[in-house]
């Protein structure tokens, strides 16, 4: 059995601030692809501990899987928390891709294999990344994702989220609450992933849980309209009964093995393995 390994880089953000993580996870195979998997919340951190989704990823795509604690991620001060409402897809944004040039830059990996996956958050930073680096990545695949902010405000069951993340701390009023005006809604659109679908290129693979009252199916169902008309290859996955977490055992299965079908249906194919005994030659050419 192939073996996978791990390590931890430190990536400085582009524009100041506190070093922050990203675990990198590799099979033993030359050249991987690459996935990054962004973890929601976006005040949720990912760690080095066993997880089957990055083994299942790895071994079924032969790719590399980076997870990105972006700032604002959890462990690693309350300044660094703080730091991310009211710059939502901004900041976390350049912090992604920092950690993708660090990973790329201190390993070999095939650039022609770059993929990008996320839920909650993590699918709307990886839209985000779609959208705002469309020259980065080959496809990508979303769970419940926030697309439209807002969209969402008046109709998830944490409006306060749609505010503080997207508007900054002590944009909500808990004890009078209230619809958001004109120019709060604008201010929530240009946060969305939704302001820069004219971009989005890369195949996109949506998956929905239809009882989700933290992110209603509707933010998926408005991107997966608004890529098939422009015809971006896209596929929406609608599971019946499911939440936000999307964790009932058989649609935890039938997802992540339709995200490791949908990447490897779009990213070029992995290089076939030589003999063993045989290595690649390394030549150039001159053109006549």
């Amino acid at each position: 059995e192939a073996a996978l390994r791990w390590r931890v880089h430190g990536v400085s953000p582009s524009g100041g601030g506190r070093r922050f993580d990203a675990v990198l996870v590799e099979p033993s195979e030359p050249r991987p692809g690459l996935i990054l998997l962004l973890h929601g919340g976006p005040h949720s951190v990912s760690t080095t501990a066993y997880d089957p989704r990055v083994a299942f990823l790895t071994r079924e795509t032969h790719c590399a899987v980076l997870l990105v604690n972006y700032r604002g991620s959890l462990g690693f001060g309350s300044q660094e928390l703080r730091s991310l409402p009211g710059k939502v897809g901004e900041q976390d944004v350049q912090d992604c891709v920092a950690a993708l040039r660090v990973a790329q830059e201190a390993g070999e990996f095939d650039l022609a294999r770059v993929a990008v996956v996320g839920g909650s958050h993590g699918g709307f930073l990886a839209l985000h990344l779609l959208g705002q680096h469309p020259e980065l990545f080959k496809a990508g695949a979303v769970r419940n994702p926030v697309t439209n902010i807002a969209a969402m405000a008046t109709t998830t069951d944490i409006p306060d989220w749609t505010y503080v993340e997207a508007l900054g701390l002590g944009a909500y009023d808990f004890g009078a609450a209230r619809p958001p005006d004109a120019e709060q809604l604008a201010a929530m659109w240009r946060r969305s992933p939704c302001s820069h679908v004219d971009r989005i290129s890369a195949p996109t693979l949506i998956a929905l849980g239809m009882s989700d009252r933290r992110v209603p199916p509707s933010q998926g169902m408005e991107m997966y309209y608004a890529l098939r008309s422009r015809r971006v290859p896209t596929r929406v996955l609608c599971y019946e009964g499911e939440g936000h977490a999307l964790d009932g055992p058989a649609s935890d299965v039938d997802h992540w093995v339709t995200v490791a079908a949908w990447l490897n249906e779009h990213l070029p194919p992995a290089p076939a393995p030589l003999p063993e005994g045989i290595e690649r030659a390394v030549s150039f050419g001159v053109g006549v």
